[in-house]
């Protein structure tokens, strides 16, 4: 009988979707936090999520479709932040700031000026179980092949391009095309998760599973399954508890992962909180 009640949700198509696509999203933004967190970058997620804000906002308004608008202007919000901080007159921190920054009021102007968008432009902001369909649960699905494709494929030219750019360079990996590459890499992430984590939240989901897993192991190749792992399973495990719990899914999400957070950074102590000064390649 109790089996019977912890089983309820999955009675619900909608549930049923909403947990696949948390735990592949989960799972994927684990695994690209690992390049965000160690590059010093947890700032991205926070200002792409913003910029793709934007563009989320203008295809609301203008009718088109919602993967077209968002992608094409996170895409290109990604790639224009790396281009501004490569030259070095801004830093990366600031470049965000004035992109992104842009891209989120120009949402909200449009919001306040056609209300009609106002519910699909919530839906984005905080996410929302109820509006996953089986297109997004095959959107993610096939950014997460995409990216743990390209990421086993250019496995080196991103772990130098990450640990030390300059040397990276001069050995002849493309450093500008590989941050680029990452940049569109999170735009189309932060795109396909959206739905369900909502862009005020995806930077957490980003950046705290990368941060247990640096606590966890000072192995770079170690981190690069242990956080999709933390991030997959805090997802799932979340968006399962958001249905008895009555809370917003993506709230949920976020906080059962900050427990994990909590409970490693007791666990690990000292020990666990200085791999930083320690971390290891491979």
């Amino acid at each position: 009988m109790m089996l019977a009640g912890l089983l309820t949700p999955f009675q619900y198509q909608f549930f049923s979707n909403g947990i696949i696509v948390a735990t592949i999203a989960g799972a994927l933004c684990g695994l690209l936090g690992v390049f965000v967190v160690l590059r010093g970058m947890s700032y991205i997620g926070h200002g792409l999520s913003h910029a793709v804000f934007g563009g989320a906002a203008a295809s609301a308004v203008m009718g088109i479709n919602f993967f077209v608008g968002a992608g094409i202007w996170g895409v290109f919000s990604g790639v224009l932040i790396g281009r501004i901080a490569r030259r070095r007159l801004i830093g990366a921190d600031a470049a965000i700031g004035v992109v992104t920054t842009a891209s989120f009021a120009l949402g909200l102007a449009l919001l306040n000026r056609y209300g009609q968008a106002k519910k699909s432009i919530e839906a984005v902001l905080f996410g929302s179980v109820l509006g996953v369909q089986t297109i997004d649960i095959v959107a993610v699905s096939l950014v997460a092949i995409a990216t743990v494709v390209l990421v086993v494929m250019f496995y080196r030219a991103l772990l130098f391009a990450t640990f030390d750019p300059e040397v990276a360079e001069v050995s002849g990996v493309r450093v500008q095309w590989v941050e680029a590459m990452l940049m569109v890499m999170l735009s189309l992430t932060i795109l396909v998760t959206m739905r369900v984590i909502g862009t005020l939240l995806i930077s957490a989901l980003l950046v705290i599973p990368a941060s247990i897993a640096r606590m966890l192991t000072n192995s770079f190749a170690r981190m690069l399954w242990i956080s999709p792992i933390i991030g997959g399973v805090s997802a799932g495990f979340g968006m399962y508890l958001s249905y008895f719990l009555d809370t917003s899914a993506s709230a949920t999400i976020i906080l059962t992962a900050t427990v994990v957070f909590i409970a490693v950074y007791i666990a690990t102590g000292i020990r666990g909180r200085t791999r930083i000064a320690h971390m290891h390649h491979i």
